[in-house]
């Protein structure tokens, strides 16, 4: 999906959008201008974002074999079930 181009102000509901993009270095220059200009306006994106971050690195902590198998195959499904409506 394109992203809106120029100087318009992104909305939260965009920031949410390319959050992942964002944290994977994978924006173009000027969307990730706005993204961090609207961070700066904009309190609940910025703990949003930190929310984020914070989950990531704790998930990434987890390894395979510390998740009981009924669990993770619940977490797959949940993932692909998400996966399927974008």
């Amino acid at each position: 999906m394109p992203w809106p181009t120029g100087t318009r102000t992104l909305r939260c509901q965009e920031m949410v959008e390319l959050v992942t993009l964002y944290l994977d270095g994978a924006l173009d220059a000027a969307t990730q201008t706005r993204f961090e200009q609207h961070l700066q306006q904009c309190d609940g994106c910025a703990g949003y974002l930190e929310q984020f971050r914070t989950t990531v690195h704790t998930i990434g902590a987890i390894r395979e074999e510390q998740i009981h198998p009924i669990f993770r195959a619940r977490l797959l499904e949940a993932f692909a079930d998400t996966a399927g409506s974008w």
